[in-house]
């Protein structure tokens, strides 16, 4: 705090040399005020930068095949992986694969949030459940779900439900440590604040871990969907007479790459439908949560 010695009413300033107009001196010499450097560029819009490198990376896969450097045999052009697909779309080949693989995905992606959020509630809020669930889910983890295909097999037959129960495996576990690091992450100090509020056993579990827990879940469910997808290209690779993998074994069959890319550029847009939709209802979910978005 800086005190005036200055008598009342005296515009006369403190500091000797500084004039009280030298503000509007500074206006009548022309001077700007200093801007950042970064409020300075052209800003190039977002959605503009983000389309660019897939693009470029288009148009040189096209350069390359017009000029023979890739042959159909190692990848076909991208006009011809275009009229390949609108062929697909035309015939109602690749929506119906893409109905029965979205069903496939949506009943492992339902059972594997189940029993892998069911889980980690249990393991989470209660030590009893800790000491039962934990463990032995931190083993089955560590096996790879593609090498239970052979069992599944055995278990389920080569109907639907090996498929199902791929997809459901691959699920679970990534749902289940999120959920669970989310609950014992939770601030002790806002559970010892709730039971001081008086709130019973099931208010903390409602209002506290729950809500506390709910960005850990959301990231678990984001990389959930993905393992799903990766799942289904193994699930439908197992006898199967519909679905995208059946198209891709059909075209790996009679070496047919465009329809091999124009299957994984299918599995890559569900993918990133899948991811959008979550990351639109974490934004929903997560209103209350302040976080950081880049610069």
């Amino acid at each position: 705090m800086s005190i005036s010695h200055a008598p009342p009413g005296s515009t006369k300033p403190d500091i000797p040399g500084i004039s009280p107009t030298d503000g509007a001196d500074d206006q009548h010499l022309g001077l700007e005020p200093i801007v950042p450097a970064s409020s300075r560029r052209a800003r190039v819009p977002r959605w503009l930068r983000r389309t660019t490198g897939p693009l470029l990376l288009l148009a040189l896969w096209q350069l390359l095949s017009s000029t023979g450097v890739l042959t159909p045999d190692v990848l076909a052009s991208p006009g011809r992986i275009a009229e390949v697909g609108r062929d697909l779309v035309a015939d109602g080949s690749l929506p119906d694969a893409m109905a029965t693989s979205l069903r496939r995905v949506a009943a492992g992606l339902v059972l594997g949030t189940v029993i892998g959020t069911g889980l980690a509630l249990l393991s989470g809020l209660f030590r009893v459940g800790e000491d039962l669930v934990d463990a032995p889910v931190q083993m089955l983890r560590t096996v790879p779900f593609v090498g239970l295909i052979p069992l599944f097999i055995i278990w389920f037959g080569i109907g639907e439900a090996p498929k199902t129960a791929i997809i459901t495996l691959g699920v679970t576990f990534p749902l289940y440590l999120n959920v669970y690091a989310g609950i014992r992450g939770v601030d002790a100090q806002l559970i010892e604040a709730g039971e001081s509020l008086g709130l019973s056993r099931w208010g903390l579990v409602r209002h506290v871990i729950l809500p506390g827990a709910l960005p850990g879940a959301m990231t678990g469910l984001r990389y959930s969907l993905g393992i799903a997808w990766l799942a289904l290209v193994f699930a439908e690779q197992v006898n199967a007479d519909a679905g995208i993998g059946f198209l891709m074994v059909q075209a790996r069959d009679f070496l047919r790459t465009d329809v091999i890319v124009v299957c994984l550029i299918v599995y890559a847009f569900l993918g990133l439908l899948a991811d959008f939709i979550v990351r639109t209802l974490e934004r929903l979910l997560l209103q209350w949560r302040p976080t950081f978005t880049g610069r």
